[in-house]
Order: C-alpha cells, then structure tokens, then sequence
C-alpha cells in the first residue's frame, strides 16, 4: 500500500477520531506499551524437541492438521519466530515451554533442567532484542502417562513433576535476571479425571502439596512472576480438573500468586471480561492467554471477536487499577504456522486500538447519568469509525506491511524456506 495514502487517510481517520473528542495520536502512544507474549509452541504444533517423548502424551491437548513447513528444530522455530515478528507491529515478548530445552552431550530429564539449557533461548532473544516468559511442561512426557502430575497420589510420580516445575521456576528467575525483565512463569496442569470422580478432594489435596513444596523458594518479582492456570475441562478430563479457577484463585490469594485466565478454559457463556475487574480489586497483575475456542477449549487462531473485543475494551477501562500481561496460546496446523502467529497477534493489537479510540470520560459520564440510550449509540457509531485508517499507520510507522500486506511476505517465506522442510 502506498505509504503516502496511508498518510492521508489517517489524517482524515483522525480528524474525525477528534470530532468525538479521540485523540488517535495518544491512542497509538498507549497501543505501544501493550507487549504481547508470542507462544513458540504454535511453530511446531506442540511437539517440543524431546525426541523419544509424546508430545502430547496424557496432555488433553490435541493439534489437527497436516499444513506443511512445521519446525523440526530450535534453529528453525526462532527462524520463523523472527519472521513472525518482523510482521507485528510494537515490542514483543516470546513464550517458550521447557520441552524446547537444548542439549550439548548429555540429554537431562525434565526434574533436572538447568538454566544451561536454555542459553540458546536467551542469546537468541538478546540478539533479537525481546524478552522471554516460561512455563513448566507438565505433559509429553512417560510420567504424564496416568494422566496426573502434580496431583498424582504416586509420591514418586508427584515428586518428579515437583522437581521439574522447582528446576522451572529458576530457570524463569534466570532469564529474569539476565535480560533485566520478570519472566512470567505460567503453570499448567492436565490433572484430571475422563468419568466420575470420587477423591477430589485427595487429588486437590495433593496438588496443594505440591504447590506448597514447589513456592518454599522464594525468588525476586524482578527476576521471576509465578501464575496458575486453570481449565473446566479437557479432552480426558470431562468430567474432572483438578486445577479449576475456584481452586487456583484461592490458593493465588493466599499465597500472593497471579492468576492466569485463558479465554478457552472457561464455559463458553462464561465472560473472561467480566472476571478481570473483580479480580484485579484484591490482585495487582494478572496473566491473560488470549485463544478463540468454537464450541469447546479448541484454541482456535485469535481473529476480532465480540469476545476479544469485550476482554481488550475491559483492560483498558481498568488500567490503572491493575496490570494485565497478555500471552497468546493457540495452535493450528491446519494452515502457515507463521501466519497464524501474525494473525493472531495483530487481530489482538486491533482489537485493543479499537478499546483505546473510546472517548472513555464521556461514556462513563453516561452511563453514570443513566443516559444509556445514548451511551448504547454512541458506542454503535464508534463500530463504524475508521480504526483501520489508524491501524495501517500504526503499521506504517512500525515498519511492516498495514492491511493484508503481511500475508503476501508469509506466502513468500513459504515458498522460500518452509516449503523445503
């Protein structure tokens, strides 16, 4: 697209952004401090580099699809990574899981990971100048197999996947310290039960053992931030998690954690916009996993959804009363793995520009006068504002392609790297 009608069409977009009292110039300022944590696990569709492991091996995960050009090694997954990132626009940060640790000579187990092991994952992300967030894998592995980690009642078991998220945990603080960022480390178990489940309260019981035993080390929150994450259900856990979000957001509570919410592992009638003010009243930070499920936690790619949009609207309501990280977590092999990170990424850093080009100040004022007649309109008319003629500039002055652009470079790095895979 010519830079120079770009140029022009955000002077009109921002003209009539003003009319309304918008100030698109202070838009884009605030857009510019919203990172979004990218999941390198989309790149290679959950498999990890753990070759005599199951990557999803009593996981309740499942990634469809056969597209072409997935990475099969650590150089090739920051390849595309890089790719990825050139095409989205802001400072972003990269999620990465312990199943992509690197070996020289002696492979070590999961219960005995060291930060070493990721100093290919750290020199990587200085040279790329962004930051990095880790997580625990508590699935893909033979120990995963009964379909329990952290809540298995086996105490050789429970004890080993202890060990592993201890071994995380400073590997996180790690990381923290060396790229002078918290790295947000996010767990995740796929604890459950497929049938009835009698011992609940054992298996809950359990896991806050093991909770308990794996926080007794207590790191800086300017190397390391801890999060929970909870899910109703999962494929294998139909009718029981033991991880749910009354038992992490109590436990968080207590034990001064952060909660992770993914938009996938609520009820689909459930609002993750609706959690966030109630629970930033009593927390100071909270971890979003932005994903798009249809019909079940199918962590489909993120496009522009009333959900999406009803979730960035909220966040930037509740700004300054709590701070929200965002990670994205999807992934579909059903179409270019690179495009579904740019996609996904994008769709989210629009829907949080259109939150931001709200003249906030007036629609509260409305809302509190109990004109929501006109509260309702204005919010119908803002639908119809030209967001896109500020998102291309937004683009524009980041340096990738506005609109559609993108996908013509993905279509090329296809055809160039991906397709010799």
């Amino acid at each position: 697209m010519d830079p120079s009608l770009i140029e022009r069409s955000y002077r009109i977009a921002a003209d009539a952004y003003a009319e309304e009292g918008i100030d698109t110039e202070k838009a884009l300022e605030r857009l510019e401090k919203f990172p979004l944590s990218l999941h390198c696990w989309q790149g290679d569709d959950v498999t990890g580099f753990e070759s005599e492991a199951d990557s999803l091996q009593g996981s309740g995960l499942r990634v469809t699809g056969t597209y072409p050009g997935r990475a099969r090694n650590h150089r090739e997954l920051r390849d595309d990574l890089h790719e990825a990132l050139s095409l989205i626009p802001g400072k972003h940060r990269v999620n990465i899981h312990a199943m992509y640790a690197e070996f020289e000579g002696r492979r070590r187990d999961r219960d005995e990971l060291e930060p070493e092991h990721f100093r290919g994952w750290m020199e990587w992300a200085k040279k790329e100048d962004v930051k990095l967030d880790f997580n625990p894998t508590c699935f893909g592995h033979p120990m995963a197999a009964s379909g329990f980690t952290l809540a298995s009642l086996e105490n050789g078991t429970r004890k080993f996947w202890v060990d592993h998220v201890k071994a995380c945990r400073k590997i996180a603080a790690s990381i923290g310290r060396e790229q002078k960022s918290p790295c947000l480390h996010n767990i995740w178990i796929p604890d459950g039960g497929k049938d009835v489940t009698v011992d609940r309260w054992g298996r809950r019981a359990a896991l806050k053992k093991s909770l308990d035993e794996i926080f007794e080390t207590e790191y800086s929150s300017q190397q390391m931030k801890d999060s929970l994450e909870s899910k109703l259900f999962g494929i294998g856990t139909e009718s029981f998690v033991v991880g749910t979000h009354e038992f992490y957001l109590a436990y968080a509570a207590k034990k001064g954690k952060m909660i992770c919410l993914d938009m996938g592992h609520f009820h689909p009638t459930e609002s993750i916009a609706d959690k966030l003010p109630s629970i930033l009243l009593f927390f100071e930070e909270i971890l979003i996993h932005v994903s798009r499920g249809v019909r079940w936690d199918s962590d489909h790619v993120v496009i522009l959804t009333d959900e999406l949009s009803a979730l960035t609207e909220e966040i930037v309501r509740i700004r300054d009363r709590g701070k929200v990280h965002l990670a994205l977590d999807y992934f579909d092999a059903t179409i270019n793995r690179v495009g579904a990170w740019v996609l996904g990424a994008r769709a989210t850093l629009q829907s949080l520009l259109r939150a931001l080009l709200q003249p906030e100040a007036e629609l509260r004022e409305l809302e509190s006068n109990a004109n929501h007649l006109a509260k309702l309109t204005l919010l119908e008319k803002l639908k119809a504002m030209p967001m896109g003629a500020v998102w291309d500039y937004y683009c524009l002055k980041n340096s990738v392609p506005a609109a559609g652009q993108w996908l013509v470079e993905v279509k090329e790095y296809e055809r160039r790297v991906l397709s010799r895979r």
